[in-house]
């Protein structure tokens, strides 16, 4: 035999599957598989307990939009004056109230299915409720942050100071 027949012959030998090699794959495949359906029934159990918890919420949800809706009724009894603005308010009240019992009576997969249908079917509103949100929180932010800014002026130029020592800086305005 030449020398390159040797090492072709050689290869050969090394590539042979032994019994011990498919055992081997055998075990693997088996912890693999035990893996798989492990992470799977977590998964299931991290699903399960986070619908528990979000069902458990939901009653507070609820009553948060339906105290939203009784304070948007309150603030109409200044728009006595003005009857359209008051009924617009006061149909925003009953549709946030509609949301609540809603909210209450169903279950949390079958409302966040309704969001996902309503997601799918209207996107261009989604894109404009989320828009006219993200301005409403920049406002919010930054109306925060300029009154932190002149209170902190009054105290001094320090924020923090004006945070700790809030009866001084408002004595300080008058």
């Amino acid at each position: 035999m030449s020398a390159g027949q040797q090492g072709n012959h050689g290869m050969k030998s090394q590539t042979t599957e032994s019994p011990d090699w498919d055992d081997l794959k055998s075990d693997v495949g088996d912890i693999a598989d035990a893996a798989v359906e492990r992470g799977r029934t977590f998964i299931y159990a991290a699903r399960e307990q986070a619908t528990d918890y979000a069902d458990k919420r939901k009653g507070d949800v609820a009553q948060s939009v339906s105290d939203f809706a009784s304070s948007l009724r309150e603030s109409t009894s200044s728009f006595e004056d003005r009857p359209n603005i008051r009924a617009v308010v006061d149909s925003a009240a009953e549709g946030l109230d509609n949301l609540a019992d809603s909210i209450r009576d169903r279950s949390y997969g079958e409302l966040f299915s309704d969001v996902e249908d309503v997601m799918r079917q209207r996107p261009a509103a989604v894109v404009a409720i989320s828009v006219a949100v993200g301005f409403l929180a920049a406002r919010f932010i930054k109306s925060t942050a300029s009154d932190l800014r002149y209170e902190a002026e009054l105290a001094g130029g320090d924020i923090r100071t004006a945070r700790r020592r809030p009866t001084q800086a408002m004595s300080r305005r008058g």
